[in-house]
């Protein structure tokens, strides 16, 4: 299975839940691999600075993470797409038509969307450590009910 989270830049929350999701698809040896990318991304920025300090605390090393274009990515190639705002998911609907039933927002995907009407994780770029760490732990609290939720369909197949 290949999963692919997406925000703006691919500098904060996607590089987030990618650094996330990887430590816990390593930690559970399960056959998943994970990809981020950015709808607006500069293919090759770091991660911010803040992203890398927070992820520390998970102790999960983004430091050399690197962002990736969208457009650049392998998109085409995935079985699920999480993104972090509903605006980026509307956005993929419409470029990739195509992929529109794999595309879901974080919250939406792992059940924390309450009934539709929480569905974004807020950009914290620009913003204090404080955050940073409220938004990783909405990321993290959505990575890990997606591998449940993905640990119990593989299951049942």
């Amino acid at each position: 299975m290949k999963i692919m989270f997406i925000c703006t830049g691919n500098t904060c929350r996607s590089a987030m839940a990618d650094g996330l999701a990887k430590k816990i698809v390593k930690e559970k040896n399960l056959d998943i691999e994970v990809y981020s990318a950015g709808i607006f991304a500069q293919t090759g920025e770091h991660a911010s600075y803040n992203s890398i300090a927070i992820m520390k605390e998970y102790d999960v090393d983004i430091a050399l993470h690197k962002a990736t274009s969208i457009d650049e990515s392998n998109i085409k190639e995935m079985d699920l797409i999480l993104c972090a705002t509903k605006n980026h998911k509307a956005e993929l609907q419409a470029r990739y038509n195509d992929l529109k039933d794999k595309i879901f927002t974080m919250k939406e995907y792992a059940g924390l969307d309450n009934e539709g009407t929480d569905v974004d994780i807020k950009d914290p770029w620009g913003y204090n450590l404080n955050t940073f760490r409220v938004c990783a732990a909405e990321v993290s609290v959505c990575i890990e009910k997606t591998i449940e939720k993905i640990m119990e369909k593989t299951l049942k197949e």
